[in-house]
């Protein structure tokens, strides 16, 4: 089974709280109820870097879920230049903790280069179904 679903959203600060509206809806279609919390969190993050970071004025980003038997992968595409980097911020740092808490809570996570900008991904388990006693 493979399913996908993705929108684009301006560069706007409302898109973040869309996008995370978006994710909530495709996981509860998919029945993936246990991800929600998690996802939302995540795609906030990559949402609000696509917003300050990676998106130029007058472009927009693409948030993209793809679901397969084992993994749910999360993306969030701009046109902007740059390698985002995890790295362990500084205890007093005003910023710089997203990606690592993204990368802790995820399974897995990349960055994909096109010619024109970029794709941040992170892959979630899909939680093993139990069978009804």
């Amino acid at each position: 089974m493979y399913l996908s679903k993705q929108r684009r959203f301006p560069r706007r600060r409302t898109s973040v709280g869309a996008s995370r509206d978006f994710v909530t809806g495709v996981l509860v279609e998919w029945e993936l109820h246990p991800l929600i919390e998690d996802i939302k969190l995540c795609v906030s993050e990559l949402a609000t870097n696509a917003v300050l970071h990676g998106v130029p004025p007058g472009r927009e980003f693409c948030v993209g879920l793809r679901r397969g038997e084992e993994l749910v992968r999360l993306e969030v595409r701009d046109s902007g230049p740059g390698q985002p980097m995890v790295r362990r911020p500084d205890h007093d740092a005003c910023s710089g903790r997203g990606l690592y808490l993204v990368n802790d809570l995820a399974d897995g996570f990349g960055v994909d280069d096109h010619v024109v900008g970029k794709t941040v991904w992170l892959a979630f388990r899909v939680p093993a179904v139990r069978p009804a006693p």
